[in-house]
């Protein structure tokens, strides 16, 4: 999956952390509520600007993440 074209970055959001979209939903936040548990039809009926893409989106984001930690440690 492309992310790129989801996951944005900008200094006027949420301090420049990964947003989707453009929106102040942020990568942490939809991240930490598939750790605590919620369902993504939770997610998506307690957020409906969020679509399936953008929770897959947020997961190879962090997967993307992750890799380059690694490599970088390495």
């Amino acid at each position: 999956m492309n992310y790129e074209d989801i996951i944005t970055i900008g200094p006027d959001k949420r301090g420049g952390k990964p947003c989707i979209r453009g929106l102040r939903i942020t990568v942490y936040d939809v991240l930490d509520y598939l750790a605590s548990d919620m369902s993504e039809a939770e997610i998506l009926a307690d957020f409906p600007d969020l679509t399936h893409e953008d929770i897959r989106a947020c997961l190879a984001f962090a997967a993307d993440r992750e890799r380059r930690l690694f490599l970088v440690a390495a």
